[in-house]
C-alpha cells in the first residue's frame, strides 16, 4: 500500500494517555493522528470499570514527584472539561505494613511522605475497625489515611480526553489496528490494516498490545506481564459511614499474592454498590487478547471470603462480576515503562512509548510528557527509572 497522509505524530493506542498525548501534541501546534484498534471510550483492556485510585503517595520519591506534578494538570482537564474527575474520598492503606508490593511498601511509603511533607494520619487496627467498620483485623495491622487520595472517574476522563483532542483538531481513527511501527533517520512509517501513514513521530501507547509492535523490531520485548483480574461488585447496607478507597497489604499465600482493595459507591453514580479486588499477580496470560471477560471463580470466592470476614456492611452476595486487564511489569520497582525507543532500533529516537503499570492517576502527566518527548526530544520531569531497558526474550 502507498503512503496515504503524513502527520508530525501518530499515536498508536486511544485509551487514556494515548488521548492526552494526542491532545497535547496538538495543543502544541503538530497535526495529529490517533488511532485505535478497539473504538474510543472503549472498555476493554486497561480502561474497563468505573474508577480507579487516585492517590499522590508512593514508596520511590522520584515517582511521588510525578504524581504531585500531576495533580495541578487533573484540575486544569476538570476546568477544561467542566466536571469533577477526581474525587476526594481519602486513601487508606492497612495491613502488614513491611509487605512490599507493587502498590507499594506501607511504613517506607509513611517515611517518604514525611520526606515530601505530605500529611497523613497513622492508624492502628483497632482505629480503622473503630472508625470504618472493618472486623476481625489481626491486631499487628497499622496502615495510614492520607485524605487527599479517592477515585477517578474513568469514564468522564476518558470522554474528557476524547473531546479536547477532537477541539483541537485531532484525527481520530476507531476500529483500526496498527501491524507495524517503522522507524528510520527521520521518521517512520505506520501500517495498519487499512493504510500506511506517514509521521515525524509516533507515540506507543497500546499498553498490553506494545510488544507486538516493538518484537517486529528484531529486539526482545517490554517485560510486561498481563493479568485478567477479577473485580466484584457488591451492594452496600446505610450505615451512614464514608468510607474512603482501602488497599489491604498482607503476606502472600500459597495460591497468590493475597492483597485486596475496594472502593465505596462513587459519588458521580449515585447508587450504594461497591467495587472489590484482588490485586493478584498470578496466572499471567500468553497474550492480551487471550483475556475471556470472565473472572476465575476462585479469586471471585476469595473476595467474597475477604468481605464476608472484614466487610460486615455489604449484601454477601454479588451484584455483578467481571474482569480488567492489568499490565505490570516484572519489576515492580520500575513500575511503568515511559520513553523514547533510541537504541533499540535504527531511528528509535521518532518514537515514544508509554506502557505498564498503575497509570491512571498519571494520564494527564504522561499524556505531556510523551508529547515533550515527540515534539522536544526532551521532558523536565525525571523518568529514567522508567526507560526502555530490561527487555525480555519474546514467548512466541
Amino acid at each position: 500500500m502507498s503512503v496515504q497522509s503524513h502527520y508530525d505524530v501518530i499515536v498508536v493506542g486511544g485509551g487514556p494517555i494515548g488521548l492526552s498525548a494526542a491532545w497535547r501534541s496538538a495543543v502544541g501546534g503538530a497535526r495529529v493522528l490517533v488511532i485505535d484498534r478497539f473504538g474510543f471510550l472503549n472498555d476493554r483492556c486497561g480502561s474497563s470499570g468505573n474508577e480507579r485510585h487516585w492517590r499522590v503517595q508512593y514508596t520511590q520519591t522520584d515517582i511521588f514527584r510525578l504524581t504531585l506534578s500531576a495533580a495541578p494538570l487533573w484540575r486544569e482537564l476538570e476546568q477544561l472539561a467542566g466536571r469533577k474527575l477526581i474525587h476526594r474520598l481519602g486513601s487508606l492503606w492497612f495491613g502488614d505494613i513491611s509487605v512490599p508490593t507493587n502498590e507499594g511498601h506501607i511504613a517506607d511509603t509513611a517515611k517518604a511522605m514525611d520526606e515530601m511533607e505530605v500529611c497523613y494520619e497513622w492508624l492502628s487496627a483497632r482505629d480503622i475497625g473503630r472508625r470504618w467498620g472493618f472486623t476481625d483485623l489481626p491486631r499487628h495491622f497499622e496502615g495510614f489515611l492520607q485524605p487527599d487520595g479517592g477515585a477517578i472517574d474513568v469514564r468522564g476522563t476518558l470522554a474528557a480526553l476524547a473531546t479536547l483532542a477532537s477541539r483541537n483538531g485531532v484525527t481520530m481513527h476507531s476500529d483500526e489496528r496498527v501491524v507495524a511501527v517503522d522507524p528510520d533517520a527521520n521518521g517512520a512509517h505506520v501500517r495498519s490494516d487499512r493504510a500506511v501513514y506517514r509521521a515525524d513521530k509516533v507515540v506507543i501507547a497500546g499498553n498490553a498490545h506494545t510488544n507486538d509492535l516493538i518484537q517486529r523490531w528484531g529486539v526482545d520485548g517490554l517485560d510486561l506481564n498481563v493479568y485478567e483480574m477479577a473485580l466484584v461488585t457488591l451492594r452496600q447496607r446505610d450505615d451512614g459511614v464514608q468510607r474512603p478507597f482501602w488497599f489491604a497489604f498482607q503476606q502472600p499465600s500459597d495460591t497468590d499474592t493475597n492483597l485486596f482493595y475496594g472502593f465505596p459507591p462513587n459519588p458521580w453514580a449515585g447508587d450504594d454498590l461497591v467495587r472489590l479486588g484482588p490485586d493478584f499477580e498470578v496466572g499471567a496470560l500468553e497474550h492480551a487478547d487471550d483475556a475471556t471477560g470472565r473472572p476465575q471463580q476462585a479469586h471471585v470466592d476469595r473476595v467474597l471470603g475477604w468481605a464476608r470476614t472484614h466487610m460486615p456492611w455489604v449484601a454477601p452476595d454479588p451484584v455483578s462480576t467481571s474482569t480488567c486487564l492489568a499490565v505490570l511489569p516484572g519489576d515492580p520497582d520500575r513500575q511503568f515503562y515511559l520513553g523514547t525507543a533510541e537504541g533499540l532500533v535504527d531511528g528509535g529516537s521518532n518514537v515514544v512509548v508509554a506502557a505498564g503499570g498503575w497509570a491512571f492517576k498519571l494520564v494527564p502527566l504522561f499524556g505531556r510528557i510523551c508529547a515533550d518527548l515527540a515534539l522536544r526530544g526532551s521532558t523536565e520531569h525525571e523518568i529514567g527509572r522508567h526507560a526502555l531497558t530490561d527487555l525480555v526474550p519474546s514467548r512466541g
